[in-house]
């Protein structure tokens, strides 16, 4: 039987050829990886670029990876991006196109405020641009699942992450090398950060205008009217429960995280700048210990209807709250390694700029692109379950190379050098010397983030219900970016308080948890394999 709306077709089983409808899907799926990477480095790795070299310290740029909060708690909001849906463009498109107009202006905001005069306007203003982006990431991955056959997933999903890591490369990395001070680069001269967000605010414009013209729609779901006033009543009482929790967390959270770590201080001699720190990040912690509880009910209290039942619709399947363990684990090592990688290479190591831009995203472009479409391609033949697990197993021994290089430093191995190029959109002025290690490095946890994500996105797409699936997906992807956002802060207090050699291995033994998860839970994983379309054509 061949079902038209996917677009796939069965043969033998197993079987799968793609026709032009899902060729349009699959080139809409890396158009959306695209526009879901470029904003994230722009709060991630490209922040932390501009804020490392206008001279913040390590810890507090730790703290500021704080900014992609939102992403955590997107799954509250997504409710609402299920439930309606925007005039003229259908179910998704609308509020692609209006997530995107919107981060194009927070962009434009952003590049005209000084991270160092005004670093408290600086970081709102970075948390708008992540909540806004995470609200486009809960309509892109919605879509994307509501739009892929199953059998598509690992094809879909490979070329999700190509588009994802591509726009990285962008904002992450050639981003580097225009503002790099030695190398006159980009169109007209150097460029300085706030050009860079203006250029990525006039991408997202565009990115707007190609979703308006010519993405896919997808299937509506009926009308769902009948409770959407219950659902602006829920999502209302959610917003003042997280506001009282902040109130009360930002009182009382500082002055008993102080108590709470009196005695630890008094025995050490530990600096007072580190303890402040400590003291910021426990009093973090405790206020999510109280706003999270209160928010979930004040959700039951109000009957946020549709955030209710998505959820009980995804605890309701076999394994439900150990795969949210497992999702929160299984990037967590990768995750920690990665979440202070600009500062350790730019600050400690002192990698230049166009350097680190030229090995960790314009070399290591070739890598994760391998590595992503590899991945896809080896899933076909592995399987779910042995994809995860044996990608897994690489994403873990990459953080090691990570420990080797904060070792034995520079000059380790021999390197190469990278001749001066001018490509239009990238200018290298001049030739440019690649340390041999840090290529090396950087190539392995390239190859192996790629592949690892791959299978991770096809987990999570396998989980969804697709009436519930902005909620859902929301949800599932919440719990993947814990590691991503929350070991910021621990991150830096740790690395600035056991060095980064040892950070670098408390990275490689967070990743194994995760694996031993995966063993567990194999069969309830190869349970999720199941192509319902494949059954019915065998029937």
């Amino acid at each position: 039987m061949t079902d038209p709306h996917q677009g796939v077709h069965s043969g033998t089983p197993g079987a799968t050829r793609f026709d032009a409808a899902a060729l349009h899907r699959l080139a809409a799926v890396t158009f959306l990886g695209f526009a879901s990477g470029l904003p994230l480095a722009l709060t991630g790795q490209a922040m932390q670029a501009w804020l490392s070299l206008e001279g913040l310290d390590l810890a507090t740029i730790g703290f500021l990876s704080l900014v992609g909060l939102p992403y955590t708690f997107k799954f509250l909001w997504a409710p609402l991006m299920d439930r309606f849906e925007l005039p003229w463009l259908g179910r998704r498109r609308g509020w692609l196109v209006l997530t995107q107009l919107a981060l194009a202006g927070a962009l434009l905001w952003m590049a005209d405020t000084s991270p160092v005069a005004s670093t408290k306007a600086f970081a709102l203003l970075a948390v708008l641009v992540a909540f806004v982006a995470a609200s486009q990431d809960v309509v892109i991955d919605a879509y994307r699942t509501d739009l892929l056959a199953a059998r598509e997933r690992g094809l879909g999903s490979s070329l999700s992450v190509l588009g994802y890591r591509l726009a990285m490369v962008l904002s992450g990395g050639i981003a580097l090398i225009w503002v790099d001070p030695t190398n006159v680069s980009g169109p007209g001269g150097g460029w300085t950060w706030p050009a860079v967000y203006r250029f990525m605010a006039g991408l997202m414009a565009g990115a707007a205008v190609l979703s308006a013209l010519v993405l896919p729609r997808v299937r509506a779901l009926g009308d769902r009217s009948s409770v959407a006033r219950q659902d602006l009543i829920g999502f209302a009482a959610l917003l003042v429960a997280v506001a009282v929790g902040f109130v009360v967390s930002d009182r009382l959270g500082p002055p008993i995280a102080r108590t709470l770590l009196a005695p630890w201080f008094d025995a050490s001699t530990m600096a007072e700048a580190l303890k402040t720190k400590w003291i910021d990040l426990l009093a973090l912690m405790l206020g999510l210990a109280f706003t999270l509880p209160l928010a979930a009910w004040a959700a039951r209290a109000a009957r946020f209807e549709t955030l209710l039942s998505g959820l009980r619709s995804y605890f309701s399947q076999r394994g439900a709250a150990a795969f949210l363990a497992f999702i929160v684990l299984y990037k967590l090592g990768d995750a920690f390694a990665g979440s202070l990688m600009t500062p350790f290479l730019l600050k400690s190591m002192m990698f230049s700029p166009a350097e680190v831009g030229v090995v960790n995203k314009l070399i290591g472009l070739w890598l994760t692109i391998g590595g992503a479409l590899l991945g896809g391609a080896l899933m076909l033949r592995l399987g779910l379950w042995r994809s995860l697990l044996v990608f897994g197993v690489l994403q873990m021994l990459s953080n090691l190379g990570f420990w080797w290089l904060a070792v034995n430093g520079k000059g380790v191995w021999p390197g190469l050098v990278v001749p001066a190029f001018d490509w239009g959109f990238v200018r290298l002025a001049h030739a440019t010397d690649i340390d041999g290690g840090l290529l090396m490095v950087i190539a392995v946890e390239n190859l192996s983030s790629g592949m690892g994500t791959a299978a991770f996105v096809a987990f999570l797409m396998s989980l969804c219900n697709q009436r519930f699936t902005a909620t859902q997906y929301a949800l599932l992807s919440a719990f993947a970016s814990v590691g991503r956002v929350w070991v910021g802060p621990l991150a830096g207090v740790m690395a600035e308080s056991i060095g980064w050699p040892a950070f670098f291995v408390v990275s490689t033994v967070l990743a194994a948890p995760a694996l031993l998860m995966l063993w567990w839970l194999r069969a309830a994983v190869v349970e999720l394999e199941v192509d319902p379309a494949t059954l019915i054509a065998d029937d």
